[in-house]
């Protein structure tokens, strides 16, 4: 009899093992040998959902956005651009740039574990980039724009991800910048992206998310819990390296609460009162779990956190979205 057989628990920890590894979470297993997988476990699939999210809090926002087939097939492309391409290029490029930390804090990644080579991982930024741009392109097309918009938000947000990661700017490297930026990446541009499919981006809705971005600062910060060490032993000044754990615990859900209380009282002030309740009320579970787990263990906790109180502040960006799609922002 095997081992696994003599004991279900070792098998259900090495299947969770193997799908965290697929979906590029951390507790992952060493050992993939599939380059298909190994490349899906580069772009990170667990990250693309705030970005397809994001997509959506946009369409609503347009005020828009019907269900018909046709509208129901580019949201599903601006879904694509948004999560698998721009998403899995900018986690590609980070993988990238990132290889020397991850040999620290998570060796079973792909590029230090060896199970792919750097030129592997160089074409698979060029094929994602070149499809997101040429996605973005054909948007714009379907959208019918007389100004590329949604190609602008693509090479821009390329831009913003190879600085991000790469040097001699390497934005990550400053702790406040560099988080502010992966946070207006997680809220902003998917947002703006779904705004411009449906209807005109304007100054208003830019200005706003980028607000709301904060609290996606917020939500960046939770990230960088799990590298703490191997951020600290390169000399990457992310905020728990800079003001320690527990400090930049409570500096992220600051941010988190603040800025979507905030957020309800500009829905407020343009009358959407029911729609702010609702914003306010689902930021209260968030505190809770908050208590809970990230402020009492926040390097043990963040995947257990963000797993319980995720759900409940991309519920609130979608009811904004609503809201400023019925107000006519």
């Amino acid at each position: 009899m095997s081992d696994s057989t003599k004991n279900p628990e070792k098998l259900d920890n090495s299947g969770n093992s193997k799908a965290r590894q697929l979906l590029g979470m951390k507790g992952a297993a060493a050992g993939e040998t599939s380059i298909w997988k190994i490349r899906l476990q580069l772009m990170k699939p667990i990250t693309w959902i705030p970005l397809i999210w994001g997509v959506i809090c946009g369409a609503a926002s347009s005020g828009n956005y019907t269900w018909t087939v046709e509208n129901f097939l580019l949201s599903a492309a601006c879904m694509l651009l948004s999560g698998p391409l721009m998403t899995g290029y900018t986690q590609t490029v980070n993988e990238l740039y990132d290889r020397d930390i991850d040999a620290i804090n998570e060796p079973y990644r792909p590029i230090p574990s060896g199970a792919i080579s750097l030129a592997q991982v160089k074409v698979q930024i060029f094929v994602l980039l070149l499809a997101g741009i040429a996605l973005a392109y054909g948007l714009d097309l379907a959208a019918g724009h007389d100004f590329p918009t949604i190609l602008c938000i693509a090479l821009g947000g390329s831009f913003i991800a190879y600085i991000y990661s790469a040097p001699p700017l390497k934005l990550k490297q400053n702790g406040w910048l560099g988080t502010y930026a992966l946070g207006s990446s997680y809220i902003a541009l998917p947002w703006w992206t779904g705004h411009a499919l449906f209807g005109d981006l304007n100054w208003k809705i830019v200005i706003l998310t980028l607000i709301y971005s904060f609290a996606g600062l917020g939500i960046a910060i939770v990230n960088d819990f799990k590298s703490v060490e191997g951020d600290r032993e390169l000399g990457l000044k992310s905020l728990p390296v800079m003001f320690g754990v527990t400090t930049a615990a409570w500096i992220c859900v600051i941010m988190i609460d603040v800025f979507q209380i905030g957020i309800s009282g500009y829905l407020v002030s343009i009358h959407e009162n029911l729609y702010a309740t609702i914003v306010f009320l689902l930021v209260i579970p968030q505190i809770v779990f908050q208590d809970m787990y990230f402020l009492r263990n926040p390097l043990e906790n963040d995947v257990k956190y963000q797993a319980s109180a995720q759900p409940f502040l991309v519920l609130g960006m979608l009811f904004t979205g609503i809201a400023l799609g019925h107000a006519g922002i």
